[in-house]
């Protein structure tokens, strides 16, 4: 099997975010691969293990996420895809264009992405990946199992489980209880010094669509601090009576 994997490199969610001039300021910030996306590797890697193959993996990024691939390799990835996107302002519009164009004319039978990124969470560039590739998708799985050219997953919607079955190619991304991604070995990282990675330009592709972000982000800002909680005391009907009238004259909800 000839598996890609989407990945991209996030802020440690261990990290404290500050604004600088009303953007998120990164000096000195941990970056790692989003959690998400290590489910989607892990998966792969045990794909390729018991079908044969090879698993590519692939992240559009500045030239620091060089480092999230090598971590992808040390894993037990096989080959790397960098596309530089240094100053340039994309959105999941663009993106998806983009790694439209890196991967069509390659060939695959596997598409897997994290179900969503700790920063922004849209969960869009799997999907929109899948319609410019003009393929099926399935989200948020939590089990996949390939029989030749068919799939059976399962993923998960609102707490239950729904069972999908799909033919190959198929795009598909990774929830959490899919697997328990593996930590990179000493010898993998040794190894993954060794293994190549592709190095793109989105300069190097002709895109008959426009690629310009279709989103523009005017304002970053923290959410206000809640107050504290009020506990009503008193009478029953008392405090149903307190409780309508402070959704009325505070809360402004009814």
């Amino acid at each position: 099997m000839n598996i890609l994997v989407l990945i991209k490199q996030t802020f440690d969610t261990e990290e404290k975010i500050t604004l600088q001039n009303g953007k998120i300021c990164e000096d000195g910030v941990n970056f790692i691969i989003n959690p998400y996306d290590e489910y989607a590797i892990e998966e792969a890697l045990k794909l390729r293990d018991l079908h044969g193959g090879e698993v590519t993996v692939i992240t559009i990024g500045p030239e620091r996420s060089e480092n999230a691939l090598r971590t992808a390799l040390a894993m037990g990835a096989d080959k790397a895809i960098i596309v530089d996107s240094e100053d340039q302002e994309l959105d999941e519009h663009s993106i998806s264009k983009v790694l439209a164009a890196v991967i069509k004319g390659r060939k695959y039978d596997l598409i897997l992405g994290g179900n969503m990124a700790v920063d922004y969470g849209s969960g869009q560039v799997g999907p929109r990946l899948a319609e410019e590739l003009d393929i099926p998708q399935i989200t948020t799985i939590t089990y996949i199992e390939v029989n030749g050219n068919q799939v059976i997953i399962e993923r998960d919607v609102e707490g239950d489980k729904e069972l999908v079955e799909s033919s190959l190619p198929v795009l598909v991304t990774a929830q959490q209880g899919l697997n328990e991604p593996r930590y990179p070995s000493l010898p993998g990282i040794m190894r993954a010094k060794k293994k190549p990675i592709e190095r793109l330009e989105i300069d190097d592709f002709d895109f008959e669509d426009d690629i310009d972000a279709k989103t523009v982000v005017t304002e970053t800002y923290f959410p206000p601090k809640k107050d504290a909680g009020r506990i009503l005391i008193g009478e029953i009907k008392d405090q149903v009576s307190e409780l309508a009238n402070l959704l009325r004259s505070e809360a402004k909800v009814l």
